[in-house]
């Protein structure tokens, strides 16, 4: 039997979609769900009750965001399908960004993620305590 090289290996796993590999297409969209403002604006525009939300209502809801970071993240996330982006041509122009049928799929398991740290932050925070108490009595 003929042996792989290390570059076959990885080809194969990444036609294989093995988010385990580096190099997977996979491996790059897990990196960019779960950067913390992706999360945050998919559960806000999940939350939003007219199903869509204008570019200054997503700047106050979402504390700590920049005007920078608010932008290159939507526009990744329209790039990528999960955001849709309205523009009505009035005086100023209005821009309305809702989440696609793709982004609320994902929507979804993210505001799960959310709440789960909402409601175990105080646990967790326990655990980190205990666990830096240990360390410094060492």
């Amino acid at each position: 039997m003929a042996t792989r090289t290390a570059a076959a290996r990885r080809d194969e796993a990444r036609a294989a979609y093995d988010a385990f590999v580096k190099e997977c297409p996979t491996s790059q969209l897990l990196a960019r769900i779960s950067d913390k403002w992706v999360g945050l604006i998919l559960s806000a525009l999940g939350q939003a009750e007219s199903g869509s939300m204008r570019y200054s209502d997503l700047g106050r809801k979402i504390p700590g965001v920049s005007q920078k970071m608010l932008t290159q993240t939507l526009r990744s996330l329209e790039r990528d399908g999960l955001v849709s982006r309205t523009v009505t041509p009035t005086v100023p122009v209005r821009v309305d960004y809702a989440l696609t049928e793709l982004g609320g799929s994902l929507g979804c398991l993210l505001s799960s993620v959310k709440r789960w740290a909402e409601n175990h932050f105080d646990d967790v925070n326990s655990h980190r305590e205990a666990y830096d108490g240990a360390l410094a009595t060492t």
